[in-house]
């Protein structure tokens, strides 16, 4: 008898999702679908308010992501207004930036994904979580983790008021600077920062690259998949989380397309599905061809691995040596391999760290030059960052007056869309046979997933607010025969 499988909550994610597997009469996977059942409404809710509350707004779509929303905001300001940002601003948004990126892959490795990884699969889904590695890894290695996030975050409310939902960007500038004592404690922590970006990677390094186990899923067949990858990159091609072009090349590693942010909409469209109320982009030259990979398909991908496999490299030299090791491992650019999205997480750490020092110990960082006043009658501005979980354009339109008349939000979650249902699918598929269906298994149809990082917050929002998130396994007539809930 054929069943329906349904995972609900799916877990250790931002956000509310739902995971649909459906078995044939042999009980193998017919199909299974990755649904997003909630109402997403920032773009209306943002209409017919002043351009300058943007920043104020946008970072309210999500507890985990108002950084990456407040500085795409921002910039978005910028190009409205007309008003390139003082040298020192540019720095301390970077700086800010930086010491974000550094926090929110550290909460995803030793929070969220890490979990599968260092207390395994198949262990108990109450250990799967930040306690099971802490017994683990110890409980002194656990300390670090909460102390170098508690830092960074207190670094987070120096440069722009709070760590969650952050107030200084403004068109043209920043609204404080950094005094001569800040800098100095956030040279310390940045140095530490760097320190404990390279404990993370040993330990990815003994936990999973020494276990055959492991390595044969980061390098098997059930999680991969052969697709375009967008980032963005520096003048040099080297990935930049703040500012540059958006690069995109196709599945062989070959650059298929750079353009300007402000280009944006000649690359991307989005497409849509009755049965989710998430977005679906594709590359536009491509065109949508459903959810398959390879050349012939629009489908790309964003967030951590995408962004490497986007560029010629990392900007900082303990970081590129990191980057160097992970290609030899996996056999060349690009990587196809989505459980490397961890790996690659890793090296981005170490990035960010890096880059935090740069600017922490740049004597303009000081500098009490953070603003240029905007004189421009604001029409219509584009700001794109790279988000923790990828590429994340904000698109504004007002009147002369600055009051939004338009807004489009392709978020970075949006983006991997496409690749996380085919991820799921491929996964079930390999992993459920005859019938066979453990909490094991179904965890890591989970992973396929978990790998991405999504923020479904940001991507959709619910307006009860619950946690809806279901697996449900159908059999051949649509029945589901099982559902499971979190």
């Amino acid at each position: 008898m054929a069943k329906r499988i349904a995972i609900e909550p799916i877990t250790r994610l931002e956000g509310h999702g739902k995971i649909e597997i459906f078995l044939d009469a042999k009980g193998n996977v017919s199909n299974a679908y990755f649904q997003v059942p909630e109402l997403r409404g920032f773009e209306k809710f943002c209409e017919d308010r002043l351009a300058e509350e943007m920043p104020r707004i946008t970072p309210r779509i999500c507890g985990v992501c108002p950084s990456a929303h407040h500085m795409a905001s921002t910039k978005a300001l910028d190009d409205l207004f007309k008003v390139e940002p003082t040298s020192t601003a540019k720095k301390l948004r970077e700086l800010f930036y930086s010491a974000f990126m550094f926090e929110d892959h550290t909460l995803h490795f030793f929070f969220l994904g890490g979990p599968d990884f260092i207390v395994g699969p198949d262990a108990p889904a109450g250990e799967r979580n930040i306690l099971g590695v802490i017994s683990k890894v110890g409980l002194e290695a656990g300390k670090k983790v909460i102390d170098i996030r508690r830092r960074m975050r207190d670094v987070l409310s120096l440069l722009v008021g709070k760590a969650i939902h952050p107030v200084c960007g403004l068109p043209g500038g920043v609204s404080k600077g950094l005094t001569e004592d800040d800098r100095k404690n956030v040279v310390q922590t940045a140095k530490d920062g760097v320190e404990f970006a390279k404990f993370a990677l040993k330990a990815f390094d003994d936990i999973v690259l020494k276990n055959k186990k492991y390595v044969d899923l980061v390098v098997g067949d059930i999680y991969k998949h052969r697709t375009y990858y967008m980032g963005m990159v520096d003048v040099n091609n080297k990935v930049n989380f703040y500012d540059g072009d958006i690069r995109v090349v196709d599945p062989n590693g070959k650059e298929f397309v750079k353009f300007k942010p402000s280009e944006y909409l000649d690359h991307i469209v989005e497409h849509v599905e009755s049965w989710s109320y998430i977005k679906f982009p594709y590359l536009k030259k491509i065109g949508w061809k459903g959810f398959v990979d390879g050349e012939d398909s629009g489908v790309y991908r964003v967030a951590p691995l995408a962004r490497l496999n986007a560029s010629d490299g990392m900007a900082t030299p303990l970081a590129q040596a990191e980057y160097e090791k992970m290609y030899n491992v996996l056999g060349g650019k690009p990587a196809h391999n989505t459980l490397a999205f961890h790996w690659a997480r890793l090296i981005e750490l170490l990035y960010s760290a890096e880059r935090m020092l740069e600017l922490a110990e740049d004597a303009e960082i000081t500098s009490s030059n953070i603003r240029n006043i905007p004189t421009q009658i604001p029409t219509e501005g584009i700001g794109v960052v790279e988000a923790p979980r990828g590429t994340l354009y904000h698109h504004y339109k007002t009147d002369e007056k600055g009051i939004v008349t338009e807004v489009n939000l392709i978020v970075a979650t949006v983006n991997n869309a496409a690749a996380m249902c085919m991820s799921i699918e491929r996964a079930a598929r390999s992993l459920i046979k005859n019938g066979k269906v453990s909490d094991g298994l179904l965890n890591m149809v989970e992973m396929a997933f978990r790998a991405y990082d999504p923020c479904l917050a940001c991507a959709t929002h619910t307006l009860p607010g619950q946690m809806p998130l279901v697996v449900n396994i159908r059999d051949a007539n649509g029945n589901i025969i099982r559902t499971l809930k979190r």
